[in-house]
């Protein structure tokens, strides 16, 4: 199996910047809005840019939750043992701007789960996704995001592994063959 870097430490931080920027002017303030990670894999990415938009926008409040998809996927009921992790939403979605977040975007599968279950919290005004990495030829659904860190090309065989130091000891995003 060999790897090959999309993006390094130092690349990843600016892409984090980047979208946090992007977030910040379409979204003043925050106010009507929340950013949800996708439990497991889009909430270090998510807690990264809530840091980011902290620190570089004076300490803006932004509202911040964390949503688990597992009991909604379509292929739940092939799995014989389903781990599932913790939902925390704070605040009603009802009339809000929700911006899902998501390290890699690749069937569109998990999306549409995550988009199930949010609706059990509320009818949200508008619904935007933000992900690290859009594997732009792998839909099953037809699904986009309004934020992309990098988009690539891969093929179905290929896997991404998004690295972040707090669990993996690097931040580095690679190509599996």
């Amino acid at each position: 199996m060999s790897e090959k870097i999309i993006l390094d430490a130092q690349q990843l931080q600016l892409t984090l910047r980047r979208l946090a920027h992007q977030l910040f002017e379409q979204h003043p303030h925050f106010e009507n809005t929340i950013l949800l990670g996708i439990q497991p894999r889009g909430v270090f990415f998510a807690e990264r840019l809530v840091r980011i938009i902290k620190d570089e926008f004076m300490g803006e409040m932004v509202a911040f939750g964390l949503l688990d998809i597992s009991f909604y996927r379509d292929d739940v009921h092939r799995q014989a043992d389903i781990k599932s992790y913790k939902t925390q939403i704070d605040i009603s979605l009802e009339n809000k701007n929700v911006v899902l977040i998501d390290d890699v975007l690749y069937t569109g599968r998990t999306v549409r789960s995550a988009i199930d279950a949010l609706l059990d919290y509320g009818r949200p005004n508008k619904v935007e996704l933000c992900v690290l990495i859009d594997r732009k030829f792998s839909r099953h659904l037809p699904v986009q995001a309004d934020y992309v860190g990098k988009a690539i090309d891969s093929s179905i065989v290929q896997k991404v592994k998004v690295k972040w130091k707090e669990q993996d000891e690097v931040d580095e995003i690679v190509l599996i063959n």
